[in-house]
C-alpha cells in the first residue's frame, strides 16, 4: 500500500525517461513510480490536486539561512534613502534597546540609497551610548560608531566607521557568539521561508567561520533543530575554510589541513549533512569590493582579494588534498581569475575528476573564462534576482562593455558549464520562480534588459533549480527529479512557467510544498 498518491496533476518531472506524468505514488517519503505503476494501488491518502503543475521540489544551493533569521527580526533602516531618516531610525532604536555600553544591531544598510556611507561621527550623535552596528545587505561591510572602533586594534582599517570584509570580521570577533537556541529559532523561521517558496532543500553557505560565522559551535544549533524534529527541510552545510587547521595526519594521506577527525564533504545524512568548503576570494558588487581586473566605472579601484593571493591559493590547495568539494566565492573577473588557477592547480597535484567544485556567485566572467570553467569541470552557482533587484547599478558600475558578462546564463551552457540556480538569502529576494523568469528575461524590474543574449530558455532554468543544483549539491542520485527511488519532495504550483508568459512566472502561486512525502502546510493546498 502507498502512503500517499498525488493524482490529476501535471507533473513535471525534469526525467528524460518519463518526462511528464498525472499521478504519483510515495511509499516511506520515496517515490515508487509514476502513471500505471502505482494508479490501481492502494494509498493511505489519495490527494487530488485539480490539474495543478508538480515539479521537483526546488534546491537553493547557496543561502544562508542562520542570517536570514536573524536579519528578519533585526531593527532595520530600509527604505529610507535619505541620512537624516537613516539616523532618525537608529536614534529611535538606541534610546529603547539595551544598557548603556550595550551592542544594538540594525539591518538594511545600504549606502547607495544614501549616495555615500554614513560615518561614524554621524552614528555617534544619536547612539545614546550604545554600541551601533549597521550591517550592509550584502554581508561584505558595515559601519559602526566611535564606541566599537575604540575596541579595535590600530592597524584595522576603516574609513570613518565603514569597514569591509576583513576589517568588518574584525569587528563582529568582538561580539559574544549567538546561542545555539537563538540560531535554531533563526534557522527554522529562515527555513519555512523557504517553503513558502516551494524550496525543499538548500545549501547553507559557510557556518563556524567567515564573514558572516555567528558561533563557533553553529553545526550544533542545526543538529538541535534536527533532534528536535523542527528542521523543516533538507540543509546541506558548507564550513568555512577558516575552520581547516593543520593536524598530524599521516603522510601517506596527503592532508596538510582539515577539520577535526577528518570531517568532509559527505558526512550526515538525508537531511542533515556537510557540504563543500566554503572559501571566499573577494567581496561583493553591492559594497564595490568584488575583486575586478579593471576599476570599477568612474571610481578609481576595483575591489580587493580577501587576503595574500598566495594564502588564498594555499587554502583552495589545502581544501582539494584534504577531500573535499569546494565552493569558491569569486564575484569579479579577478577573483575568478585566481579561484580557476588554484583549481587548477590542485588537480594537478591531486586529479579527482568527480570533486563537482563550485565558484559561489561567477558575477562577472570574461569570456575568456567561460572555457576554463568547462575544462575544470566547475560548476557556476549564480544568483540570477541580484540583477532583477540591482541590476541597474551593477550595469552602471560595470559598464557598457562588461555589463553583458555579470551572472550570465546562456554563456555558461553553450561551453558545457553546469548551471545552478541560487539566491543568497537574505541579500535579496530568495524566490525561485522570480529568479527563474529573471534568467528568462534578463530584465531588472525597472525593465532594463541587462546582457539579453545571456537569456536562456523556461526548461533550462527550472533545471538549474532542480537538477543542476542536484548535481552540485551531490545529491544527483536521490533529489532533482522525479523518478522511482527518489526523493518524495515535491512543489506543486498554480500554474506551469512554461505555459505562462515569461513576465508571469514569478508570480505563479505555490499552492502546497511536500517534503519527504508530507505536506509542510506552508502553501495554500
Amino acid at each position: 500500500m502507498l502512503c500517499t498518491r498525488l493524482t490529476n496533476a501535471h507533473i513535471i518531472t525534469m526525467d528524460p525517461d518519463h518526462p511528464v506524468a498525472h499521478d504519483l505514488g510515495i511509499w516511506q517519503g520515496r517515490i515508487v513510480g509514476l502513471d500505471a505503476a502505482v494508479t490501481s494501488l492502494p494509498a493511505r491518502a489519495v490527494v487530488d490536486l485539480q490539474g495543478a503543475t508538480v515539479l521537483p521540489g526546488f534546491i537553493d544551493s547557496h543561502v544562508h539561512l542562520a542570517w536570514a533569521g536573524l536579519k528578519a527580526n533585526t531593527p532595520s533602516i530600509a527604505p529610507c534613502e535619505r541620512v537624516e531618516d537613516v539616523l532618525a531610525v537608529v536614534g529611535n532604536v538606541t534610546s529603547r534597546k539595551g544598557a548603556p555600553g550595550a551592542w544594538v544591531d540594525i539591518a538594511g544598510y545600504d549606502q547607495r540609497a544614501l549616495g555615500r556611507h554614513l560615518t561614524a561621527a554621524e552614528l555617534d550623535r544619536v547612539s545614546h551610548g550604545r554600541k551601533v552596528f549597521l550591517m550592509h545587505d550584502s554581508g561584505h561591510a558595515c559601519v559602526v560608531n566611535s564606541a566599537v572602533l575604540d575596541l579595535l586594534a590600530d592597524d584595522v582599517p576603516h574609513q570613518d566607521g565603514f569597514l569591509a570584509e576583513s576589517a568588518m570580521a574584525a569587528v563582529r570577533r568582538l561580539r559574544l557568539p549567538y546561542s545555539q537556541e537563538e540560531l535554531a529559532d533563526a534557522i527554522e523561521h529562515a527555513a519555512r521561508a523557504c517553503l513558502a517558496e516551494g524550496i525543499t532543500a538548500c545549501a547553507e553557505a559557510g557556518i563556524g567561520g567567515g564573514l558572516l560565522g555567528h558561533s563557533p559551535v553553529e553545526l550544533g544549533a542545526y543538529q538541535l533543530l534536527r533532534d528536535q524534529g523542527r528542521l523543516p527541510l533538507r540543509v546541506q552545510l558548507m564550513a568555512a575554510g577558516d575552520t581547516l587547521r593543520p593536524l598530524g595526519a599521516h603522510r601517506n594521506d596527503g592532508i596538510p589541513r582539515a577539520l577535526d577527525l577528518g570531517l568532509r564533504t559527505g558526512f550526515g545524512d538525508d537531511w542533515l549533512s556537510l557540504g563543500a568548503l566554503k572559501i571566499y576570494t573577494d567581496g561583493g558588487m553591492m559594497a564595490r569590493t568584488a575583486a575586478l581586473t579593471s576599476p570599477y566605472e568612474g571610481m578609481r579601484h576595483a575591489g580587493q582579494l580577501q587576503d595574500d593571493p598566495e594564502r588564498l591559493t594555499d587554502l583552495i590547495v589545502d581544501g582539494h588534498l584534504a577531500g573535499w568539494q569546494l565552493a569558491v566565492h569569486a564575484i569579479g573577473d579577478r577573483a575568478a581569475d585566481l579561484a580557476l588557477d588554484a583549481l587548477e592547480r590542485a588537480q594537478e597535484l591531486r586529479p579527482r575528476p568527480d570533486a563537482r567544485h563550485r565558484v559561489e556567485h561567477a558575477g562577472l566572467i570574461r569570456p575568456d573564462q567561460l572555457p576554463r570553467f568547462s575544462r575544470l569541470g566547475v560548476s557556476a552557482v549564480v544568483q540570477p534576482n541580484f540583477l532583477r533587484y540591482f541590476g541597474d547599478d551593477y550595469a552602471d558600475v560595470m559598464g557598457e562593455r562588461r555589463a553583458p558578462w555579470m551572472y550570465r546564463g546562456r554563456g555558461f551552457l553553450d561551453h558545457g558549464v553546469t548551471l545552478v540556480g541560487s539566491s543568497d538569502r537574505p541579500v535579496t529576494d530568495g524566490s525561485p520562480l522570480r529568479a527563474i523568469q529573471f534568467m528568462v528575461e534578463r530584465a531588472s524590474t525597472s525593465g532594463r534588459l541587462i546582457g539579453p543574449d545571456e537569456g536562456i530558455t523556461v526548461d533550462e532554468a527550472l533545471r538549474a533549480y532542480t537538477v543542476a543544483g542536484a548535481y552540485a549539491c551531490r545529491w544527483d542520485g536521490r533529489a532533482g527529479s522525479l523518478a522511482p527511488g527518489k526523493r518524495a519532495d515535491v512543489v506543486v504550483l498554480g500554474d506551469d512557467p512554461r505555459n505562462v508568459g515569461p513576465s508571469r512566472i514569478g508570480d505563479i502561486e505555490v499552492v502546497e510544498t511536500f517534503v519527504d512525502g508530507r505536506a509542510t502546510g506552508e502553501g495554500k493546498l
